[in-house]
């Protein structure tokens, strides 16, 4: 089946049993501010699943566009996307369980004809820690519908080599059997909502050896390895919990959230473990052939550059079409991120003329019908890909220039310094992960933390030397603005733990009041992230870490991996407070240092004497820049 029968049967399906089919929201949410995009099903219906009533009534279904931008550096292997359609199905306060199951189990194997045989099953193990019980009641049923058919459901309580054998359904914890937008119970925020759930894996079979040609070939396979053999195709989850300040209560109304991967489905339709083999990319991959003269499959080096086409320019047609225009911010920045990184692997084609019009047009034609907006907006669709792309093809072409150039004169090296991969960034505007990917085709690494002091340096970021005055946003050197100072040095380095290590000081403004700290960061935080923040500081309060001085070499600074501005300014030798541990002799543990920057000062010796740490304001500064304040109480 193609996209259009395969959402179509879903929703008569699921019509036929009661409920009311609404229409996909936009990729962009609205009023929730806490994320991007629209990455589930479950984010339009959060008001509903909470208790407001739905103006379809209790039996909700729909096809929700959905996009996971973590996602993109997966692409190009036989089963991730960053864009594809969640089908759905809620019960709001109406039926839960025996009718969830059974209707599941009704779509996959009548209306699908997916054979029973090579369905498994996870469900919900039960935790002490959170008081919830295993799901029994969803493995009876489960092994009841397979009954019907005449399978004997076993049902695997623990895994061991003897125990899996001839399981068909699987318990396991949080990790694998848990939904909430927040992830696992210990991270869910007071009021958040969320439930165990029960998985639906297709087989694609042992003969294939997916498990045994894979980095996973020494694990136990299960539907919780990730070989490849077994894929999820759908997820119900029984939204019954909120998160308290005790712990969770169950809802007043419990509800059902079932989520399908529609190509997934459709991946199993196909019975093929790539899934852009699947009727779905057919008209991509045609016209990747055609505009290319490769045929897909033919070279196996070939295969991620088509994967990574059909992806991300069916993902950018959708953005665009939403209003997330190539940017250098928030949802834009995305969208720039996987036009580029289209037209990065299109070379590898050898397509070196402007293509991405060509394949959106292909997106358009194949969705319009349940999607119309994509051909309403098909001008400024055609004009966004088509600047995006010529833009990027001169940067493209000298950046690889360069690549190459320092490629053969440095044949026998096995690391490119960040000081080259800077150069490209600086002079021709070549992406770090451009350089990266690039470098891994050679058998190459990329020296990211040296790139990273490299790009601290030319954009003049985190400088707070010292040269009698207190300079880098200090107002005094009173006692209460020294502890923020240092708590800056905490912020910055938990920063970089929960939202990743592009993340770099712009500035800061510190007084006996606040603190005020600029940083480099595409997206605005999310509350969990921000809490996460909060908490990584107070941990390291609490810890009572010292801060220790030292003042080394710029080179000896280097090594260390201190964070800092490498110039002139500095003189020969810098100070660097190293945020650590103190072993038994009572010698700072420096391998293990929570932070180490280069600083002017001042600072209290120990993390301990600073209060609690506390985020007052989360705010955009600038264009890729966020800004914090936050105060010691």
């Amino acid at each position: 089946m193609n996209s259009s029968e395969l959402r179509q049967k879903y929703l008569d399906f699921f019509k036929s049993k009661g409920h009311t089919v609404i229409s996909s929201a936009s990729l962009i949410p609205e009023n929730d501010p806490t994320t991007l995009f629209t990455s589930s099903g479950m984010q339009p219906m959060v008001p509903y699943l909470l208790g407001e009533k739905h103006p379809g009534g209790v039996r909700i279904t729909d096809s929700q566009k959905s996009f996971r931008a973590s996602d993109i550096n997966d692409v190009g292997d036989n089963r991730h996307t960053t864009f594809f359609e969640m089908l759905g199905n809620w019960s709001l306060g109406d039926y839960f369980k025996t009718e969830q199951i059974s209707w599941i189990f009704e779509f996959l194997t009548q209306e699908l004809k997916l054979d029973p045989a090579r369905l498994y099953i996870t469900v919900y193990q039960g935790s002490e820690k959170f008081k919830i019980p295993r799901d029994d009641e969803s493995i009876a049923l489960w092994q009841e519908k397979f009954k019907s058919v005449g399978i004997e459901a076993k049902a695997v309580y623990e895994l061991s080599t003897e125990n899996i054998k001839g399981g068909r359904i699987f318990c396991f914890d949080e990790k694998e059997n848990w939904w909430s937008r927040s992830g696992v119970p210990d991270k869910m925020p007071i009021g958040e909502i969320g439930g165990f759930d029960s998985e639906m894996f297709w087989d694609m079979g042992a003969n294939l050896k997916l498990h045994e040609n894979s980095k996973y070939k020494n694990d136990l396979c299960s539907p919780a390895c990730d070989c490849g053999r077994y894929v999820e195709i759908g997820n119900n989850v029984f939204m019954q919990y909120v998160k308290t300040d005790e712990g969770f209560s169950e809802l007043k109304h419990k509800n059902i959230d079932f989520g399908g991967g529609l190509e997934r489905m459709a991946m199993a339709l196909a019975d093929n473990p790539d899934i852009y083999c699947s009727e779905i990319f057919k008209n991509l991959r045609t016209k990747i052939e055609e505009i290319s003269g490769k045929k897909y499959g033919d070279n196996q080096e070939e295969i991620k550059s088509f994967r990574v086409i059909m992806d991300h320019l069916r993902a950018a047609t959708f953005l665009i079409s939403d209003g997330a225009l190539p940017s250098n911010k928030d949802q834009g920045y995305f969208t720039r991120r996987l036009i580029r990184r289209a037209v990065r692997f299109a070379y590898g084609l050898g397509i070196e003329d402007n293509f991405t019009k060509k394949i959106s047009q292909v997106v358009i034609a194949d969705y319009e019908n349940y999607y119309p907006n994509l051909r309403e907006r098909e001008k400024i669709i055609m004009s966004e890909l088509d600047k995006e792309e010529i833009k990027f093809r001169k940067t493209l072409v000298q950046g690889e220039r360069e690549f190459m150039k320092f490629i053969d004169e440095n044949k026998n090296e096995k690391i490119i310094p960040g000081q080259a991969a800077f150069n490209l960034f600086q002079s021709y505007g070549y992406p770090l992960e451009m350089t990266i990917e690039m470098a891994a085709e050679k058998g190459m690494e990329v020296d990211t933390e040296a790139f990273k002091i490299e790009f601290t340096q030319h954009q003049d970021l985190s400088r707070t030397a010292s040269a009698g005055k207190f300079k880098g946003g200090l107002a005094d050197s009173g006692e209460e603005t020294t502890k923020l100072h240092t708590a800056s040095h905490l912020l910055i380095a938990a920063l970089r733990k929960i939202l990743g290590d592009h993340v770099v000081q712009k500035g800061a403004n510190i007084t006996a009041e606040r603190l005020r700290l600029d940083f480099s960061h595409p997206t605005k935080m999310t509350p969990e992230e921000i809490v996460q923040v909060e908490n990584l500081v107070n941990e390291a309060i609490t810890k009572n870490f010292k801060v220790i001085c030292e003042e080394l070499t710029l080179e000896e600074a280097k090594n260390r991996g201190a964070m800092g501005v490498f110039d002139s300014k500095y003189g020969e030798k810098v100070k660097v407070y190293t945020v650590t541990y103190l072993d038994s002799a009572g010698s700072p543990k420096m391998e293990e240092a929570y932070s180490q920057e280069i600083c002017g000062g001042p600072h209290v010796e120990s993390t301990g004497l600073l209060g609690h740490f506390k985020i007052s304001k989360e705010e955009a500064s600038s264009s890729g820049v966020r800004r914090i304040k936050a105060v010691l109480n």
